[in-house]
């Protein structure tokens, strides 16, 4: 197994957690009267960093929502108050992808950046990156942070970095193949849709000597049908990720690949909560994460809600890390969930079901009214001489999963969107 850092990695929980205890309170300190956010949330909540005395006493601190940060920014713009220095100290700006709405502008300073790259460093490391690897971003280099970071990882583990900027998929194929990359970091549905264009064109996937994906920006890497896909179709492991923007990138999966993601836990504090009542989440229960990062002391964020919901194990892994894992990666979204007919839906878990189909290129599904009755319209794009029964079959499928028989339709080829970064195939409409 190949760490990134085999000293925090393998700490014991207790010294693990006194990590983190000093971490916080170095940063605390710091921030008070430096961080006006922070400064005017805390003393508007009655606490100061001299409070911080156990890890427990961090759940005195107010919790952070993205509504507030960019509140913040809407007032204080550009970059709002959660800034801890002055401005010329900061040399990165990134920003989210905005998907939901106006973007969050995120600065970073050197500190800040190298922090980012440590993050990513455990995120490649994990899966068994090393300096003897070429590893090929499939990504447009624009403001998102995206695999920004993940070529500062790279970096940092003396790895050869491709980037794939300014190309279609065919000619990233090629340059692939002509410099041999082992490892290619992209969206996990970016990966389905190279083999995909790789089949259209006849490129032969087998020519590039590629051992792992590595998968950011979007769920699927830990959907088990997408996830067995992807490493049929690319013959190499694949593995998961999950990170945010504003938050950093603060889980990955290791090459022993039990199950779930490791969170790093010497740069990250993590609590699950109950979204119903507010209350810690027990070991095994699923919860929204509320994370804390410690190394970012530029752009710090603190007891943030992130809508995330997974479930915790403090088992130790096989691979010998002693960190937090969450169970099955991120498994879902507070806010992605929706009710079909008195049936409550999650994304990943359609495409679970529908992954499973090797007949099916891309789908998307439509969630709507019709005559006052939910509807969800599920289109399919099959592949090239596949048996347009299977459609049938789909259909049936998923009224044994979900309780409720969706409108299954098969469409024309290439009539349903293709994306490189987040994929946006679940739409409600009502």
């Amino acid at each position: 197994m190949s760490y990134f850092d085999s000293q925090t990695e393998t700490l014991p929980r207790e010294q693990l957690a006194a990590l983190q205890l000093s971490k916080l309170q170095a940063m605390a300190k710091e921030l008070w009267q430096q961080n006006r956010y922070y400064t005017v949330k805390w003393r508007a909540a009655g606490v100061a960093p001299e409070d911080l005395r156990t890890l427990e006493d961090l759940a005195r601190l107010p919790l952070t929502t993205k509504q507030e940060l960019m509140e913040d920014q809407a007032q204080h713009g550009p970059f709002g108050n959660n800034v801890t220095y002055p401005i010329d100290r900061y040399v990165r700006f990134h920003q989210t992808s905005g998907t939901t709405g106006v973007p969050l502008k995120v600065p970073d300073t050197e500190a800040g950046w190298q922090w980012w790259g440590r993050c990513w460093g455990h995120v490649l490391a994990g899966a068994g990156v090393s300096a003897a690897d070429r590893i090929f971003m499939a990504f447009s280099f624009g403001p998102f942070v995206g695999f920004w970071a993940a070529t500062e990882g790279a970096r940092k583990l003396g790895a050869m970095m491709i980037p794939g900027g300014g190309r279609d998929s065919p000619q990233r194929l090629e340059l692939m193949r002509e410099v041999g990359a082992t490892v290619l970091c992209c969206t996990p549905t970016y990966a389905l849709r190279l083999a995909e264009v790789a089949r259209e064109v006849g490129f032969d996937l087998r020519t590039i000597p590629i051992k792992a994906t590595v998968h950011a920006g979007e769920p699927g890497a830990n959907v088990p049908a997408t996830k067995a896909r992807i490493e049929a179709l690319w013959q190499a492991k694949c593995f998961d990720h999950a990170g945010a923007t504003e938050v950093g990138a603060h889980s990955f999966e290791c090459q022993a690949q039990p199950g779930g993601t490791h969170l790093i836990e010497s740069e990250y504090i993590a609590e699950v909560l109950d979204p119903a009542t507010g209350k810690p989440a027990a070991e095994g229960e699923r919860g929204e994460l509320v994370i804390t990062n410690l190394g970012r002391w530029g752009f710090p964020i603190i007891r943030y809600k992130t809508g995330d919901i997974v479930r915790t194990t403090t088992q130790r892994c096989v691979c010998g890390r002693t960190s937090l894992r969450f169970e099955g990666g991120i498994l879902g979204r507070a806010d992605d969930m929706v009710t079909v007919r008195g049936v409550n839906v999650f994304p990943a878990g359609v495409e679970n079901i529908l992954r499973k189909f090797a007949e099916i290129d891309e789908f998307r599904i439509t969630v709507s009214k019709l005559r006052e009755m939910d509807e969800m319209q599920v289109e399919v794009e099959l592949m090239e001489g596949a048996d347009p029964q299977v459609v049938e079959a789909i259909a049936a499928r998923l009224d044994t999963m979900l309780s409720f028989r969706p409108r299954v339709q098969s469409v024309a080829r290439n009539a349903l969107p293709r994306f490189e970064l987040k994929a946006k195939r679940f739409h409600v409409q009502r």
